[in-house]
């Protein structure tokens, strides 16, 4: 991606299409690259825009990783004879600088369903020859409706709705070639990103096709059992790459039908019904917008969050005292992804625990999460804190005692993440508060020292909650 001077800029005689890269960074399955390659134009300009609405909020890890995903990107099209062109700057500015610069006929990009991707679409369209393409789910959120055209706001219906469509028969493969870019194009340069991200997640399509294959050749066989299992791994870990689109949404769905076809059952069924929910979530967002602003049960939207600091730092550094949640924040702190089993004990620690808004913990993941996803993860929020589309009751209150011990029976994930109770024994490594004087000494954890002891007691908690949830 050099930087050259735009003076220097040769068209070619034929027109060109701008292929505008948002969360699709991949060539295979790429509905909108197809799309611009089977326009009237012959040419192709890949564009990524450094939007400064997108990047204003403050998201290191998954930066990072998207800076890195897109260098990926950039030397796969290199490959192909073309490039990946970078600019920055208001998108609808910087289109209008290269159809003058270029002559490109029409802009395609793969459709986003954020409310302000909508908004930021729309007044491009009014202004450009802007052309939407699939690919970021499945199934588009508009084709999963109710008989009246009203949308799903329960899993299950909205589960069986998806499932009667026809499946994808394939998946386009990634062109052998591509057309060179206009001679003298400039490019920004992309920021560099956290160091230490860069090793802990390999970005890239490359990176994803392994980790699907490695899922599919062991994990997948027991993900139904493993799934919830904080001390294995048994989850497939593509959330970062479907956040980008280093992975299509239907690449995965057809390995899991594939899967299920070659005798995987439960284990495969399981992760297609994660997908799934994937698709339900976005399809929430897609048909009713405000849910990033408020919940979407009304009567919910009043309770009494305390304001209360100091738990809530707790909450986010790990100091919660106990074990389970404390060493799953520290596993989003490390390695800017956390369990899924983990989001739902942490969100339910932070509400139902310490009485504090669930967009707190909504707004923390998405600082720090690599596969930090608006529908996703407000969707997950909502759900562990009861208040939105097909929610867990507000009174189911996840108890962390039994959480860590059913999730991480012998303790292995909180030692990993909690090096400071790694001597402690078995039987208090998710009660650490009730060890004896003597075995804190001999495990060299003395408790309100070397680990706090609880900030708030489960028990009193849970009625504090019910209380204001019932008085909302």
């Amino acid at each position: 991606m050099q930087c050259l001077a735009k003076s220097s800029i040769r068209r070619d005689t034929t027109p060109m299409n701008i292929w505008w890269i948002r969360r699709d960074l991949r060539l295979q399955d790429n509905q909108a690259l197809q799309l611009t390659l089977q326009g009237s134009a012959d040419g192709l300009l890949p564009v990524f825009i450094l939007d400064p609405a997108l990047l204003s909020a403050p998201a290191p890890n998954r930066q990072a990783f998207l800076w890195q995903g897109l260098r990926a990107l950039d030397e796969q099209l290199r490959r192909r004879g073309s490039g990946l062109i970078v600019r920055t700057g208001p998108p609808l500015e910087v289109l209008s600088r290269l159809r003058a610069e270029t002559g490109a006929a029409q802009i395609v990009a793969e459709e986003d369903y954020t409310p302000y991707a909508r908004r930021r679409d729309a007044a491009i369209a009014a202004a450009l020859p802007l052309t939407l393409a699939g690919g970021l789910t499945v199934h588009h959120p508009a084709q999963v409706c109710k008989a009246d055209g009203t949308p799903y706001t329960v899993f299950t219906p909205f589960s069986k709705a998806w499932k009667a469509l026809p499946r994808p028969v394939s998946i386009a493969l990634a062109p052998d070639r591509l057309p060179p870019l206009p001679t003298g194009l400039a490019s920004d340069a992309l920021p560099e990103g956290q160091p230490a991200m860069r090793f802990v997640w390999q970005a890239g399509e490359v990176a994803a096709a392994q980790r699907l294959a490695d899922f599919l050749a062991g994990p997948i066989a027991d993900y139904a059992d493993d799934r919830n299992r904080l001390d294995l791994d048994g989850t497939s870990t593509l959330s970062p790459y479907l956040r980008f689109g280093m992975i299509s949404a239907r690449q995965a769905a057809l390995a899991a039908w594939q899967a299920i076809e070659q005798g995987l059952g439960r284990g495969a069924e399981t992760w297609l019904n994660e997908l799934i929910w994937r698709e339900f979530y976005q399809a929430i967002l897609y048909h009713f917008p405000d849910v990033l602003q408020q919940a979407f049960n009304p009567s919910l939207r009043n309770i009494a969050w305390r304001d209360a600091p100091e738990d809530l730092r707790a909450w986010q550094e790990g100091r919660t005292g106990y074990p389970v949640v404390d060493a799953c924040m520290r596993q989003l702190s490390g390695m800017g992804w956390m369990h899924n089993r983990g989001r739902m004990i942490v969100a339910s620690f932070l509400v139902k625990d310490l009485l504090l808004d669930w967009r707190l913990g909504e707004r923390w993941f998405m600082r720090w999460l690599v596969d930090g996803d608006p529908a996703a993860n407000n969707g997950g929020w909502q759900w562990t804190a009861g208040v939105g589309t097909d929610a867990a009751p507000y009174f189911r209150i996840f108890n962390p005692l039994l959480q860590g011990q059913k999730f991480d029976p012998q303790g292995d994930f909180v030692r990993r993440w909690l090096p400071e109770l790694r001597r402690v024994p078995t039987a208090y490594i998710h009660t650490p508060w009730l060890m004896p004087e003597d075995v804190q000494a001999a495990c060299g954890v003395r408790m309100g020292r070397e680990y706090p002891l609880p900030i708030v007691n489960h028990a009193a908690a849970r009625d504090r909650t019910l209380a204001a949830y019932r008085g909302r």
